[in-house]
């Protein structure tokens, strides 16, 4: 195992880099390469059920103007990954270097799992935000992603007052594109608040799961668990879920705070992983 951290950190913001890759040695999931740049590192590493899991840590304030972070995740055959951080992404006002970046691969082999479940994504008044996601599976793999995107700092009375978001996500099964989504937001020259844009709703969340696997047990499962929700009055909480175009399945949700949408989709992820992979998931607890 390799490690450098390095810091690049100058009037044109900073470039971070990630790169981790894991196998599945004598049963368990260990990582087997690690290269990190400041501001982001893996804070630790630990078992977790039968996965491995890793906690990213960014020691700076969040996402400022002109950063640009890139990261990696690599699993062999058969290893299993459950990525979280650990709170939430702030991104700061964009100012002369365009807002900031973030692009995350995740490169899967025959029969690995990776989940990776982040805390909300905090976007601040003015703040300008690309986040991009690849993700490359071969047989027998799956990946999973919950997010959930906040409108700004509600209680301070922020409500998309940022200026721009851009949301891309590209899913390749082998050589195949099975999956793509893009989502641009920039509330100062759409209807927000029209019928089918935000409505009444503020907060955005959605649980994705793609892999050869998913089929109709899977979409079964998230119905199920979604009606089991608790109803929290006030919040505005919507949701549903469907298979995409090929080996996939989506979750949506909306609502008026982030913690309602996280409640629905933990309970989606807990359903369909039962589902796919026999098991519940063990619950990290953060201190």
């Amino acid at each position: 195992m390799t490690t450098s951290i390095r810091i690049n950190q100058s009037a044109a913001g900073a470039t971070a880099q990630l790169r981790a890759a894991f196998e599945r040695r004598g049963g368990v999931t260990v990582m087997t390469e690690k290269y990190q740049t400041a501001p982001v590192k893996i804070a630790k590493t630990f078992p977790l059920g039968s996965s491995l899991g890793a906690i990213v840590m960014d020691v700076s304030p969040g996402l400022l103007d002109g950063d640009r972070y890139e990261l990696e995740w690599k699993c062999g055959p058969g290893s299993r990954l459950f990525v979280t951080n650990q709170s939430f992404t702030k991104v700061h006002p964009a100012g002369p270097q365009g807002g900031a970046s973030m692009k995350q691969t995740f490169v899967l082999e025959a029969d690995a799992v990776i989940e990776h479940m982040p805390e909300p994504v905090m976007l601040y008044k003015d703040a300008e935000f690309v986040s991009e996601t690849e993700v490359h599976l071969a047989s027998g793999a799956v990946w999973m992603q919950a997010d959930v995107w906040c409108p700004g700092r509600t209680l301070r009375g922020e409500r998309f007052q940022y200026t721009r978001f851009d949301s891309r996500l590209a899913v390749w099964y082998g050589d195949e594109r099975i999956g793509s989504q893009r989502q641009l937001i920039e509330p100062a020259v759409q209807v927000i608040a029209a019928p089918g844009c935000f409505a009444d709703a503020t907060h955005i969340g959605s649980l994705l799961v793609y892999g050869d696997r998913i089929g109709a047990a899977e979409l079964a499962a998230a119905r199920e668990a979604l009606q089991l929700v608790p109803h929290r009055s006030g919040y505005g909480l919507t949701f549903g879920a469907s298979l995409t175009y090929r080996h996939g399945l989506a979750v949506m949700a909306a609502g008026t705070a982030a913690w309602p949408l996280q409640e629905a989709l933990r309970e989606a992820w807990r359903a369909v992983r039962l589902s796919l992979l026999g098991e519940e998931p063990v619950m990290l607890v953060r201190a």
